[in-house]
Formats: C-alpha cells, sequence, structure tokens
C-alpha cells in the first residue's frame, strides 16, 4: 500500500516542484524557455503514453491473438472523443487565455488566473487515472504491468508536470499575483492527479476487467493534450526547433526510464 501511495502522489510533487519555481526565478520566463518546457513535457507525455499505456494495453489483450489491439483501439478513441467534448463544454488553455486577455475591466486579471488554473487543472484528470489505472493493475496482479513500469510512468508524469507546475505559477505571478498565491494556484492544479488516482485504486475491482480499455483511454486523453495544447504552444513564433530539440530529450528521457525500469 506504501508503494502505490507513494506512486500516486510522485506526480504531485512533481507539480508543486515545478510551482516552487515562482520563489526562485525571476517575474517573467522567456519565451524560449516556455517553449523548451513545453515541448519537454510534450516529449514525456508522448512516450508515456506509448510504452506505458499502449503497449501495456495491447500485452493485456494477448488471449484475443490478431484482435488484441481492439481494446486499445477501442478505450484510445474513448479517450480522444472525452477530451473533445471537454474542449467543448470548457474552454481549452488557448481560448481561456485569449478570452480573457480580451476582457476588460478590473476582474479581467482574476478572469485570466480562473479559467487558466481550471484548464490545467481538467487536463490534469486523465493523468492521475493513468497512474491510478496502472497501480490498481499492479495491486491486482496484473502480468502486463510491473512496478518498475508503474513508478516509470508516476515518474514520468511528475518530470512532465514540473514545468507544467512553473508554466502556471510564472504567469500567474507575472499577471500581478504575489508568490505564495502563484504558488498555491500551481499546486492546486496538480492535486486532482492524486485524488482521482486513489478513487481509480479504490474501484480496482471494476478496473481490472477492463484494465487494456483504461489504460489506452488515459494515453487518448493525454495525446489530446499534447496534440491540442502542447505542440502548438512549442511551435508559436521564430526558433520552434528548440520546442522540438526539447520534445525530442523528454520523449527519449521518458522511454529509457520506462525500459531501465519496467
Amino acid at each position: 500500500m506504501n508503494t502505490v501511495i507513494t506512486g500516486l502522489m510522485i506526480p504531485f510533487i512533481g507539480t508543486a516542484a515545478g510551482a516552487g519555481c515562482v520563489f526562485f526565478l525571476k517575474k517573467d520566463l522567456k519565451t524560449g524557455i516556455q517553449r523548451a518546457l513545453t515541448g519537454f513535457a510534450a516529449g514525456v507525455m508522448v512516450a508515456a503514453s506509448i510504452w506505458s499505456l499502449l503497449v501495456p494495453a495491447m500485452e493485456a489483450s494477448e488471449s484475443m491473438g490478431r484482435l488484441a489491439f481492439l481494446p486499445a483501439f477501442t478505450g484510445f478513441w474513448c479517450g480522444i472523443l472525452f477530451l473533445l467534448f471537454l474542449d467543448h463544454v470548457i474552454p481549452h488553455i488557448h481560448r481561456s487565455i485569449e478570452k480573457a486577455d480580451q476582457t476588460e475591466g478590473p476582474k479581467s486579471r482574476l478572469t485570466r488566473t480562473a479559467m487558466l488554473v481550471l484548464a490545467v487543472t481538467l487536463h490534469n484528470i486523465p493523468e492521475g487515472m493513468a497512474v491510478g489505472v496502472v497501480y490498481a493493475g499492479l495491486v491486482n496482479g496484473s502480468g502486463s504491468i510491473t512496478a518498475g513500469g508503474a513508478l516509470a510512468l508516476a515518474l514520468g508524469i511528475a518530470i512532465q508536470n514540473f514545468p507544467e507546475g512553473a508554466i502556471i505559477s510564472m504567469p500567474l505571478y507575472a499577471e500581478g499575483q504575489n508568490k505564495p498565491k502563484s504558488f498555491l494556484l500551481g499546486v492546486l492544479s496538480g492535486a486532482v492527479e492524486p485524488v482521482f488516482g486513489a478513487l481509480t485504486v479504490l474501484l480496482a475491482g471494476f478496473v481490472v476487467p477492463a484494465m487494456p480499455y483504461l489504460l489506452s483511454f488515459a494515453a487518448g486523453a493525454m495525446l489530446y493534450v499534447v496534440v491540442e495544447e502542447l505542440i502548438p504552444e512549442m511551435s508559436e513564433g521564430e526558433h520552434s526547433n528548440i520546442g522540438v530539440i526539447a520534445f525530442s530529450v523528454g520523449f527519449s528521457l521518458m522511454m529509457a526510464l520506462d525500459v531501465a525500469l519496467g
């Protein structure tokens, strides 16, 4: 049980550590640094989706023979459509910032802050579920999931959450919030991850039979966030190669972690 609790908390610690950058760095993050952090996070998430989620999903369905891809295919598309639905119901990060920037009056800064934190918090939910699904499978003896693989996913998401925490807290500080409040809001954006991860583990009896679908669902949701949010951000403006290089570093690091620990 201690292993599970530790695993669920690791991504949250990554977010908190990233948010803590607001106490040590200057008020504004340079565009190149933001682009590099975003690209790095995108690379980690893509690698985690493949090696820690989609591959174990297909391995768990090997008994289906040539149709072993079907649960992963189905779950993947459910994850994509779920995030697409969220984007239609609640504005995603780009639309949130643009709308807040166009808002006039004394409440514009509060609107921007609330929208930014809400959008990132919602996109952290699938990541928490991903870690919860993997640890639920580990607890219930799923042969396709190892302790090292579960730890690799938790570490990978924590690494991805570090720049995400900084990307939340630093702009909030630049918008006029004080450092403690900017840090707190950055931390709270990641608090949903251990909560939803724990709920998933508690429902392990229902989770394990549907493990291939749930693993691939989390992969689809994470990849949606990468393509819709992170890749456009890392490619904006001049010198987009910074984002591409950071993406490659994040991808290769997560790939190495998964193989070394799995």
